[in-house]
């Protein structure tokens, strides 16, 4: 799943590919995805691009007063083409494109009026969550509306984290760093990675810290993040895949050595995702047991 570095880089590569080009067409080849209707996607036909940014893990493209923001879900991406086929896209269930952007040529090529350069917004697989929303206000899309801070902005300070744990009280630290409304961006991949840049046990109560635990938490959560988004500065959209899976220590990594300590990072499941950890590093030896089959060790 596209997480807040990735959609960072996606919303900076795409800010200079889109750059002084129009909004020409928008094509709808997966209707589920679609998910308002006033204004509709006709409205942003013809607008200008003013740029693009990101909320949380959203990517926002706006155009002239209206904003066509995308939540990519667990299989989505954005591919970036040349050229797109003059004939829309035809709906089909066996296709992975969702949302097709049409371009007008760029700023360098104004007079080029045969091709016609391109977004595809893609899905993988068969569960389909990709969502597409054409709103006059970001505020508009339930899910940002929601969003907890950004942890990237300067006014996301210690304090701020020690603020948001407290109040979390028991719940555990992996469960409280990937939820949306808590704090924005994180998901599965870099709460697993930040919990063991931090050392800590996935299932660590988020009031429990020290107050010198808050500060490595706090450090690792910065660090983590503010170091793929800078791996990820200048990557177009096809290498920001690669680039995340090949610096990942523990995530996806189940039977891998652990690059830190050597030890064989394990895996604890649930019903529709799981998690990795090294036990050495994070649990004091003690694997986590699954908790499907017993309750989990502290």
């Amino acid at each position: 799943m596209p997480e807040l570095p990735e959609v960072e880089a996606l919303a900076q590569d795409l800010s200079g590919r889109l750059d002084g080009r129009a909004i020409t067409k928008v094509h709808v080849a997966q209707f589920s995805a679609l998910k308002t209707y006033d204004p509709p996607l006709s409205a942003i036909e013809g607008t200008l691009v003013d740029g693009v940014t990101r909320h949380g893990k959203f990517l926002d493209i706006e155009a002239s007063g209206l904003h066509l923001v995308f939540h990519l879900a667990r299989a989505g991406w954005v591919r970036w083409r040349d050229e797109v086929p003059a004939l829309p896209p035809k709906p089909s269930p066996k296709s992975t494109l969702a949302i097709r952007v049409v371009l007008s040529p760029g700023p360098e090529d104004p007079d080029d009026l045969e091709s016609s350069p391109g977004l595809d917004v893609t899905e993988a697989g068969t569960k389909k969550s990709l969502a597409c929303y054409l709103v006059r206000d970001p505020m508009e899309v339930p899910g940002i509306a929601r969003l907890g801070p950004d942890p990237l902005v300067k006014a996301f300070t210690r304090d701020v984290l020690g603020e948001i744990l407290t109040r979390e009280g028991r719940k555990q630290l992996k469960g409280v760093l990937r939820h949306q409304g808590t704090i924005a961006g994180i998901g599965n991949a870099y709460s697993d990675e930040i919990l063991h840049a931090a050392r800590m046990s996935p299932f660590k109560a988020a009031n429990s810290l020290t107050d010198d635990e808050l500060t490595t938490l706090y450090d690792a959560l910065r660090g983590t993040l503010e170091d793929a988004v800078e791996r990820s500065r200048g990557l177009a959209a096809s290498e920001l895949k690669a680039e995340k899976k090949s610096h990942l220590a523990v995530h996806g990594r189940t039977g891998k050595a652990c690059p830190v300590c050597g030890d064989v990072v394990r895996e604890v499941s649930f019903a529709d995702s799981s998690l990795q950890y090294c036990a050495t590093c994070q649990t004091g030896g003690k694997p986590l047991a699954d908790r499907r089959m017993s309750k989990l060790l502290k």
